[in-house]
């Protein structure tokens, strides 16, 4: 049922074909952040109109809420949100240290108080298997312990190797074949650790491989050593995944390094809250100096927002605190993910990436800031 195909390689950037029970999905490739079965202010339609292949939805939450129960009786992930590409769940690792007060970590698992209710929860890695199984995502992740950052040595070391070990019980787990199960590398910014979690975890024999505890406070040049150290050791015929790692730039930078896929919650986070993406860096909506300014976010841009709406408008919109403004935003910001991501592929596949790589560093503010 899951299958991935490298289709070519330009320095170490990669372009590949994933097929999934929903759909195939073209890499590299940015994942859209659903957590609550949802992308905030968003719709499914929308969703696909921008060219969306997969969405993200976290276990942790929908194992408090609704239930993986309901969304099995529901007919799965996909029928309950009204979605019909393909859907990747998180196993909840990262909120469960974000949650760190009201969790304790054991080698059988994690015993935690829901954050919303204050009900008691045990996750283990067999029954997030089971959980994800009822839930129904094509792509799914074992438990795993996510460092905070900065991280003692011994503390990561001992993170590491309970992943591997969790890792283990989950591929016992995982039955089904209409799901693939990816192992999360963990080490924290350590490379030896990170080495030796990847040669445990291919040793197991995962459909893909992410690499986990990034993007979690330390500087983009310690990222990007990291994604050096970590990348080309996984296998070439398994897709690689870069969680929680997601301005324009960082996936550009990844991209280069031989990532194929990525998630975060920045450009819906960046939306709602007024900031946008464009071909020349970063617009803030509410700035005064939109006030009447009657162009569009983007002036090459060709997403609906920048076809129908202006600058002053938007800024009207989040002035007065309508709804509309963040949904317009959002969808730009988005569809300059979705735009970046395929024209990475395109010029992966032309041979032309570094042509791209530098095009873009040139026109893109954002490097400014880093």
């Amino acid at each position: 049922m899951f299958n991935f195909k490298l289709i070519c390689k330009d320095g170490e950037a990669r372009a590949g074909e994933m097929a999934t029970a929903h759909g195939t999905v073209l890499t590299p490739t940015f994942i859209p952040v659903g957590t609550q079965a949802t992308v905030k202010t968003i719709s499914p339609m929308e969703l696909r109109k921008i060219g969306a292949q997969i969405v993200l939805s976290n276990t942790y939450h929908l194992a408090l809420r609704p239930g993986a129960a309901v969304i099995k009786a529901a007919g799965g992930l996909h029928q309950f949100m009204g979605w019909d590409g393909a859907t990747l769940t998180d196993s909840g690792g990262y909120q469960l240290m974000s949650l760190a007060p009201l969790c304790k970590i054991s080698e059988k698992g994690v015993g935690f108080q829901s954050h919303f209710d204050g009900r008691r929860y045990f996750f283990t890695p067999e029954n997030v298997i089971e959980l994800q199984g009822e839930i129904g995502a094509d792509l799914i992740m074992p438990l795993d312990e996510c460092c905070s950052y900065p991280c003692e040595h011994d503390q990561a070391k001992r993170a590491m190797e309970l992943t591997c070990r969790w890792a283990e019980r989950s591929k016992k787990a995982h039955h089904s074949n209409a799901q693939a199960l990816f192992g999360i590398i963990q080490g924290g910014l350590y490379p030896e650790l990170r080495v030796e979690c990847i040669k445990n975890l291919t040793s197991l024999g995962f459909d893909g491989y992410a690499l986990g505890g990034i993007s979690v406070g330390e500087a983009k040049i310690l990222t990007y050593e990291l994604l050096n150290e970590c990348l080309s050791l996984l296998p070439e015929d398994k897709p690689r995944y870069v969680m929680g790692m997601g301005t324009p730039l960082d996936l550009l930078e990844g991209v280069k390094r031989g990532a194929d896929m990525f998630d975060c919650i920045l450009p819906t986070r960046y939306g709602r809250n007024g900031t946008a993406w464009t071909s020349s860096g970063k617009v803030i909506v509410r700035n005064a100096e939109n006030v009447s300014l009657f162009i569009p976010l983007d002036e090459s841009c060709e997403c609906y927002t920048c076809r129908h709406f202006t600058r002053a408008y938007l800024r009207h919109l989040f002035s007065v605190n309508e709804i509309l403004g963040m949904s317009l935003v959002t969808y730009h910001n988005l569809f300059f993910y979705m735009s970046l991501m395929a024209g990475m592929r395109e010029a992966i596949v032309k041979g032309k990436f570094q042509e791209f790589y530098n095009e873009f560093l040139i026109k893109n503010k954002e490097v400014e800031n880093v």
